[in-house]
């Protein structure tokens, strides 16, 4: 586990950097917080864009920024979220249709998304991130969720995209000296040598 340094009355996360108020509980019900910081404005929730429409199969769906990322799932679980279920990323590279983005979000080649759970509720809520090809970068939520940490690997591995502040950015699926990102759209499909696969019954 990672100690946590506080500074001018703030608590900062060693591995992030993210600034979190030092008397700030995570596990606080929603009542205290803040109403602009459950919902700004309309359109908004936990500082983040309502998607359109705002909910796609059953999920309410939120598109945030890269700044905002964390600040984002963090309200998300103060709000009730305690769980994420699932972190992975898009190459939409060759994908031409409609990407259901709002006015107000742009969209670039990679999107990181994850999938949070209320238990009080059973509601799950989509968080979604554009990511532009020219900076991977996306900050952990280790901090959060620890259980992220091999997804947050696995998309690394797989698509080049750095957790700013993850404890092991390393390779997870393939070997660390492996070239390239595998589920990448402009990733060369190789081939293996089959033993006996000329072989006839």
């Amino acid at each position: 586990m990672r100690d946590n340094q506080v500074r001018d009355n703030h608590e900062v996360s060693a591995g992030t950097g993210h600034e979190v108020p030092a008397d700030t509980d995570l596990k606080e019900p929603a009542e205290v917080i803040e109403d602009r910081a459950i919902e700004d404005r309309e359109g908004y929730r936990y500082k983040a864009i309502l998607g359109d429409p705002a909910v796609s199969r059953g999920q309410v769906v939120l598109h945030t920024t890269i700044a905002e990322w964390y600040e984002t799932a963090r309200l998300a679980k103060i709000d009730g979220y305690n769980q994420l279920m699932d972190l992975t990323a898009v190459d939409y590279l060759t994908y031409n249709a409609d990407r259901g983005l709002p006015l107000g979000v742009q969209p670039q080649r990679y999107e990181v998304v994850v999938n949070l759970l209320n238990h009080a509720t059973t509601q799950r809520l989509r968080l979604r991130v554009q990511v532009p090809e020219n900076n991977l970068a996306v900050p952990t939520l280790f901090d959060l969720w620890p259980g992220v940490e091999n997804l947050e690997r696995e998309v690394y591995d797989m698509f080049g995209i750095d957790f700013v502040g993850h404890p092991d950015m390393t390779r997870i699926l393939m070997p660390e000296n492996w070239k390239g990102h595998p589920l990448r759209k402009d990733y060369n499909i190789g081939s293996i040598p089959v033993q006996f696969s000329e072989a006839v019954d």
